[in-house]
């Protein structure tokens, strides 16, 4: 049976949004999609008296919910209006996509882990959240028959940075990505034309490793 959201838990998440404000995050439509987002409905119930924390919890197949910190981190780069295409990469646990949903985005994602895709893909609509696709799929290659995107967000550690999801950007489109091992670094992509790209770096983060498909 799923847990409820109790007015307890949406004072959590206002004194979490409280936190991420204090932090520096200071995208108002970011910060009011974390106040409306479950995150203890994402996490194994053991976890719920610490999900409005600002940690990175397990969610099983050796991956993690992340840091409520970096999801409005990485949701303020991407400076989404309602309607815009989405791609993102690592659906995870679902909590970003939700995150996502709430910013009124138009999102396609993609997740390698195959247990994690069939949970969350159950998940979500019961959270009455829905992307307009989850691809069980690689990260790597993107999602070629939809592009171009406006933003395209990956949600674990690359080691490089896959040309397939530069090359699925819209012109002023911007890819948000951690590169490196442990930890990475956050760059921001924004395609300015065919050929150029502008480049940011935000600062180390911990994600777990991109995964490739090895069929």
């Amino acid at each position: 049976m799923l847990q409820k959201d109790t007015p307890k838990h949406q004072g959590m998440r206002r004194k979490l949004v409280s936190e991420l404000r204090d932090k520096g995050i200071s995208d108002e439509k970011v910060l009011k999609a974390i106040a409306k987002v479950p995150r203890h409905l994402f996490l194994d119930s053991s976890f719920e008296s610490h999900a409005y924390k600002n940690k990175a919890f397990p969610i099983g197949a050796d991956q993690t919910i992340s840091h409520p910190y970096t999801v409005a981190f990485q949701s303020s780069l991407m400076h989404i209006e309602p309607g815009h295409k989405v791609l993102e990469i690592g659906t995870g646990s679902g909590y970003q996509t939700a995150v996502l949903c709430e910013l009124k985005a138009v999102i396609f994602s993609i997740e390698r882990q195959n247990e994690l895709f069939k949970s969350t893909k159950k998940l979500l609509p019961k959270l009455n959240y829905y992307p307009k696709q989850l691809i069980f799929g690689d990260g790597y290659i993107g999602l070629n028959e939809q592009a171009p995107f406006d933003s395209i967000i990956v949600t674990a550690g690359a080691p490089f940075v896959p040309k397939d999801l530069m090359a699925q950007l819209k012109i002023g489109g911007r890819l948000v990505i951690p590169v490196g091992t442990d930890p990475q670094i956050m760059h921001l992509y924004v395609r300015q034309d065919k050929k150029q790209f502008t480049k940011q770096e935000f600062g180390e983060f911990r994600f777990v490793p991109l995964l490739e498909d090895k069929n």
